[in-house]
């Protein structure tokens, strides 16, 4: 599997209503963060999520969080 596209080096500070989400895990999806299906043949499956809670969320665009979705910062480390 190659690598995901960084599809943004800052996260999307979106809020969320309870409820299921799927976040693009590939870079490619032209619906940033979410997944639009853009991942067809490259290996990589979308991030299904959950929130409970209203309110806003920093979700990853760059894609090489370890705290899939959620933004840990990782962006402002990237070449």
């Amino acid at each position: 599997m190659s690598k995901p596209v960084v599809a943004e080096r800052m996260p999307a500070v979106i809020e969320l209503e309870p409820g299921t989400y799927w976040w693009c895990v590939c870079g490619r999806s032209k619906n940033q963060p979410y997944c639009a299906g853009s991942h067809a043949g490259t290996g990589f499956e979308p991030l299904e999520f959950t929130v409970e809670k209203k309110r806003k969320y920093a979700l990853c665009r760059c894609k090489h969080t370890a705290k899939s979705p959620f933004c840990d910062g990782t962006h402002s480390k990237l070449d």
